[in-house]
């Protein structure tokens, strides 16, 4: 473990990545603010902003726009800095439902999630790492943005403990239930502890080992680091600090008067309805507001405390929430560095969370199912996103147009990719049979152990495409949101591996996908203009064959749209330069050869389960007729498993009933 940056890695910058390393610290130094990174395909950006930190010795929040990016810049940056705290924080969700109501069918869908416990785990150890350690850097999404709670209440609620120090048990489990761990002495696991005589076994919710607490004549006599599962001793420990299990948490010192303000609110907000005629309204307010203050009164905490966050943070009405930017800003004040990666789709998407999140709390304040606070339980509006960011560097082959006028003569270029690669070449293609003839152009490159990337315009178009080649014996896969976080990144390393010979999506197979093995980038019906065909789209597309020497990229188009023709002139443009470089420089281009990474976390690969197959997808007629008693445990866990991935699917098509439906029959079985 150490306090400041070091870089590991086997390679040197080349000239023209000192000359960026150069620019982006000379920057920093002479207090730019906000700057901005045009780097290529390739160039190797991310190791210039690993050597730019490491001669900085500056704490970073690199975000960027998806978690499949995110993964890997995760993974890219864990490699370069493994002494160091490097740390994972994306929404931590594999399915999300969020609170709703429909008021033109009266439907009204209470929050429900599937929380990934492995990205939970890696959230809560980057605010840990944050509030601990000068040498983090966290890569994140852009739900950092969104409220997680006051870091102030988070890093007051630590229990401090050492040998020797006068406590008994019953203190000590009264303080474990303070910071929201739970006990549990049979499923033992990350957030709970278990009770046996004279030991207390601790899970931190943010690290894979646990903490044994031995006492004697209420004293702590022994502190031990030790693998849950074993219960082998890693370590013998002085003292220990444990933060909560969870960000959202409540000071029971102040609840009762924070609770009386809610009250407060609750009955004005009641008799607003009252006189606007809304008597259901009330009711129902009154009804939900009650029981969930009487939950929080007894254990301090309820589903949704969120909506109750600006109470217990000390906002005021209309304040901006606390996020992850405001960890960084308590633990280093403005001394912090603020990346966007991919800072062209970066920008936008922080834009646009805070619109929608209005429109659908409006509807529900309106109807009596949430209080007026429940507003401030949000993402930040891009202002004071702006206000908070002392130091941004933005990072993209294509940056928009806002990073470059704030950034104004603050540009750094880096167009030279040190393995000499250049730009692949394009070729236009008709539209007529493109399906066949770019099955043709995988085969070709699968007999020379080369990948390809295929993109259309949507998911369903890529999974029918991906089902369409498999039945011609073609080892191919799709790749788009809807596949779980976890999961996107190891199809990834399986087309690398070679399981694949082929992916197929959409927006997903673009922006910093690290795919050196990719010798082909095939685009169906480019000519169709839009979002996903704009010449940036294209361009960044493009740029995902500009690894491999042979690169190349096919373009399936009838005629060439204005997109087209500009992504074109750009990369054409691109393509010349380092050419020209090349020849100057005496660089012989040179295939890229890399490692495939660690796992992004360690975990078992789940079997496929065969014995419900019997069940179509979508169709739940033969559950009314299982005897879930009869189950096995194992049955049990299995069917709840599968029938969770139709709940999601049956969301994602809006069919919010069913879903609904599924979900109540995987509470009777996790029971």
């Amino acid at each position: 473990m150490s306090e400041k940056f070091k870089i590991k890695s086997d390679y040197k910058p080349i000239e023209a990545q000192e000359e960026a390393i150069g620019s982006i610290i000379g920057n920093i130094k002479n207090k730019v603010s906000r700057q901005t990174l045009l780097g290529v395909t390739g160039s190797g950006k991310t190791f210039v902003v690993a050597n730019a930190l490491e001669r900085l010795q500056m704490p970073t929040l690199l975000v960027t726009h998806n978690k499949t990016l995110a993964a890997q810049n995760y993974q890219e940056l864990r490699d370069f800095f493994p002494e160091n705290a490097v740390s994972y924080f994306v929404s931590y969700y594999d399915y999300y439902q969020p609170e709703a109501y429909i008021p033109q069918t009266d439907t009204y869908i209470e929050k429900d999630a599937d929380i990934n416990e492995l990205i939970d785990k890696l959230r809560l150890a980057a605010t840990t790492n944050i509030l601990t350690r000068k040498d983090v850097i966290v890569v994140a999404s852009v739900s950092c943005i969104y409220n997680i709670g006051s870091p102030k209440e988070y890093g007051n609620f630590v229990f401090e403990f050492a040998r020797g120090v006068a406590v008994n048990r019953s203190q000590v489990i009264d303080r474990l239930v303070d910071l929201q761990y739970e006990r549990s002495d049979f499923g033992f696991h990350r957030g709970t502890f278990r009770v046996r005589g004279d030991l207390i076994d601790v899970h931190p919710a943010y690290l894979d080992d646990a903490i044994k607490i031995e006492f004697n004549d209420n004293k702590i006599s022994h502190i031990l680091m030790i693998n849950p599962l074993t219960g082998v001793v890693k370590e013998e420990l002085e003292a220990y600090i444990l933060y909560p299990a969870k960000h959202f948490m409540t000071d029971p010192r102040k609840n009762k008067e924070i609770i009386q303000t809610i009250r407060q609110d609750l009955g004005a907000q009641i008799e607003k309805f009252k006189k606007e005629g809304k008597e259901l309204e009330a009711h129902r307010l009154k009804q939900k507001i009650s029981y969930e203050l009487e939950m929080i009164e007894e254990v301090g905490y309820v589903k949704g405390i969120e909506n109750y966050s600006r109470y217990f943070d000390g906002r005021k009405p209309g304040e901006a929430p606390f996020t992850l930017i405001d960890y960084f800003q308590e633990a280093y004040g403005d001394n912090w560095l603020f990346v966007a990666d991919e800072s062209h789709m970066t920008f936008p998407q922080i834009r646009g969370m805070h619109g929608g999140d209005l429109s659908r709390k409006t509807t529900l304040i309106d109807y009596g199912f949430r209080l007026p606070s429940a507003f401030d339980n949000r993402p930040l509006t891009f202002t004071e996103f702006e206000r908070r960011i002392p130091k941004l560097l933005a990072i993209s082959a294509t940056p928009g147009e806002w990073e470059l006028s704030q950034s104004e003569k603050n540009i750094t270029e880096l167009l030279v990719r040190p393995t000499g690669i250049p730009d692949p070449k394009v070729e236009i293609r008709p539209t007529e049979n493109q399906v066949s003839d770019v099955m043709e152009e995988v085969k070709k490159r699968a007999q020379k152990k080369q990948k390809c990337l295929i993109t259309t315009l949507t998911k369903r178009t890529a999974e029918d495409l991906s089902e369409f080649m498999k039945g011609a014996d073609m080892n191919v896969h799709y790749l788009h949101s809807d596949i779980n976080t976890l999961d996107r990144t190891d199809t990834l390393d399986d087309l690398r591996s070679g399981k694949y010979d082929a992916l197929i999506g959409i927006n997903l197979l673009r922006e910093g996908l690290d795919l050196p093995e990719v010798s082909l980038v095939a685009i169906l019906d480019a000519d169709k203009e839009g979002f996903l065909r704009s010449d940036v789209s294209l361009i960044q597309t493009m740029g995902r064959a500009a690894r491999h020497i042979e690169g190349s990229v096919i373009m399936y188009a009838d005629r060439i749209t204005g997109s087209m023709q500009r992504a074109l002139d750009e990369v054409r443009r691109r393509r010349e330069y380092q050419i020209e470089m090349n020849k100057k420089y005496g660089i012989e281009p040179k295939q890229i050869f890399k490692p495939i990474r660690e796992k992004l976390v360690n975990r078992e690969i789940a079997e496929e389960d065969q014995w419900v197959d019997d069940l179509e997808q979508g169709t739940y007629s033969a559950l009314g007729e299982i005897d879930y008693e009869g189950l096995t445990p194992m049955d049990r866990k299995k069917l709840a498993r599968n029938l969770k991935m139709e709940m999601r699917i049956a969301a994602n098509d809006f069919n919010f009933e069913l879903a609904i439906k599924i979900r109540e029959i995987v509470k009777k079985l996790e029971k």
